[in-house]
């Protein structure tokens, strides 16, 4: 498949003309070919509006057909093979193994919301009878089923070329839901997102779909994104990023003389708690494991274990001596941007220039390029406590252990936390009486608490939470990542005494569906 560096509108492919973009690959320090022409508000009107003029017809098209299309993007993603691969690797840096494993969690989510669809238990079927003859007042017939909120922004995240962008968890999720998608390709994977995106333009087409179900925007800075937000088609937005960037957008639709929800993933230090018998008998063990953790790709991922907190001990010192020695073997690595690297390289220095802060291991590397060298502090509690933004994420493989001198200063440091998307708890049996008082003010700063485990790594399934309060995202009753993602894009409408002939299919008395639903109390299945 030929990149071309053309828009994707609707069936169309178009060439920007608001200036140039190019790809880069920041391994080798090269431009990639070929040019992108850059779009602007004329092409985000365009897209929008064929979105919602394709809105109504891809909303009720039939289960079947819903879940054939999210399988045939997955199985065409496939089946672009190593031209994918080796486009994506170029303009990451990312070694092959990382994006063929990213390649198939991408699949693996579309076939998950695919097979969801087609079952049909998140349209939410529910039937409460008529009652005309209740005291002192009859009921009506009522009939509640979950609808597709409109046309959905997506944004490509720099961190994921695939599993969150063109065809990822929010997309995959936006479409289960009967949602168009128009999706703003990162400025760092304009031909991983052409090429996928041309997938999912060939399987609407190939399933008879109204041509706005898809479109791929590109374009300068942040003028096409808030172009995208702003327009009244649009009624929710998907994004993976900074917390400034995820700010400026939830500002905007907070503006819009129709404001819409924003669902922002952001910044997140995912805490790791180790207690101290899980310390006396594991610290060595724990402290490869957490460097690993760190370094996994650059320390690139959004569950980064950035902070440990734990219990001044013997313990605690083995495993702060074993981290130090194992971070010091790790080779730096290549960062996803320029514009990542110098953040990266800022974090650090902040950190390594303030009072109170100690270098326990940091990787030399060259001062040219984007290869971001590991590097691990550690602090007091005390200090933390008194400049809780030493707490703030940097983004990339550093990590800064805080050494409490008591339980209740390790409740203090876990209190003051900001909003995340993990915490991880390493712990014996011994220590159990002491977790069962962190875990309800966990429970208030996480999506997801791991026991014995490291954040990094997220499991696409039902019961999987990748959200959590502000910061980490902007709406803590979400998650991106699972089944349950399929919630943001959909809102509940309730149908009183309709005719049978005119209801939806999935509300009538003989269930055409055959799909699970709740009739007067009682879940019946199909």
């Amino acid at each position: 498949m030929t990149i071309t560096g053309a828009m994707l509108i609707g069936k169309s492919e178009l060439r920007g003309t608001q200036g140039v973009l190019r790809a880069w690959n920041p391994a080798t320090d090269l431009e990639l070919e070929p040019d992108f022409g850059a779009g602007g508000e004329a092409e985000v009107d365009r897209a929008c509006l064929l979105a919602q003029a394709a809105f109504d017809s891809y909303r009720e098209t039939s289960l079947a057909t819903r879940a054939r299309f999210l399988r045939l993007i997955g199985q065409g993603i496939l089946d672009l093979g190593d031209e994918l691969v080796e486009r994506a690797c170029a303009e990451t840096g990312l070694p092959r193994g990382r994006i063929e494993g990213e390649r198939g969690r991408t699949v693996g989510q579309l076939e998950l919301f695919a097979s969801m669809v087609t079952e049909g238990r998140w349209i939410g079927a529910t039937l409460d009878s008529a009652l005309p003859d209740r005291k002192p007042l009859p009921r009506p017939d009522l009939r509640l089923r979950k609808i597709a909120l409109g046309p959905v922004a997506v944004f490509g995240a720099s961190n994921f070329p695939l599993a969150f962008s063109v065809a990822g968890g929010d997309t995959a999720s936006a479409l289960a839901a009967g949602c168009p998608v128009v999706i703003k390709a990162h400025p760092s994977h304009l031909g991983t997102s052409e090429l996928v995106g041309r997938v999912i333009q060939k399987a609407a087409a190939d399933c008879g779909l109204a041509e706005g179900v898809f479109s791929l925007v590109i374009g300068q800075g942040n003028a096409i994104g808030q172009a995208l937000v702003r327009h009244p088609a649009i009624k929710a937005v998907g994004f993976t990023g900074s917390r400034t960037g995820g700010l400026s957008l939830m500002r905007i639709a907070a503006e819009r003389p129709e404001p819409i929800p924003v669902y922002a993933e952001m910044s997140s230090v995912n805490p790791i708690l180790l207690f101290p018998a899980a310390l006396e008998k594991n610290a060595q063990a724990l402290a490869k494991g957490f460097v690993d953790s760190v370094t996994l790709g650059a320390g690139q991922f959004c569950t980064n274990p950035g902070i440990v907190i734990g219990i001044e001990s013997d313990g605690l010192q083995r495993f702060l001596k074993s981290a130090a020695q194992e971070l010091a073997s790790r080779s730096p690595g290549t960062m996803l941007s320029p514009a990542i690297h110098s953040a990266y390289q800022h974090g650090v220095g902040r950190l390594s220039a303030t009072a109170g802060v100690n270098s326990v291991a940091r990787v030399e590397t060259a001062s040219a390029g984007c290869m971001g060298a590991p590097a691990l502090f550690s602090i007091t509690a005390t200090k933390l406590l008194a400049q809780p933004e030493l707490a703030d994420e940097v983004f990339g493989p550093a990590s800064i252990v805080v050494t409490c001198e008591t339980v209740a200063e390790m409740h203090a440091v876990v209190e003051q936390l900001s909003g995340q998307l993990t915490a991880s708890l390493w712990v014996e049996e011994q220590d159990f009486a002491s977790v069962r008082t962190f875990v309800p003010a966990l429970e208030r700063k996480v999506g997801r608490i791991v026991f014995n485990g490291f954040p990094t790594g997220v499991e696409v399934s039902h019961a999987m939470v990748h959200g959590g309060p502000f910061p980490a995202t902007s709406d803590s009753r979400t998650t991106s990542v699972g089944a349950s993602a399929i919630e943001r894009f959909l809102r509940p409408v309730s149908y009183q005494n309709m005719p049978q002939a005119l209801l939806p299919e999935s509300l009538r008395d003989a269930n055409p569906m055959k799909i699970a639903r709740v009739l007067d109390s009682k879940l019946t299945l199909g």
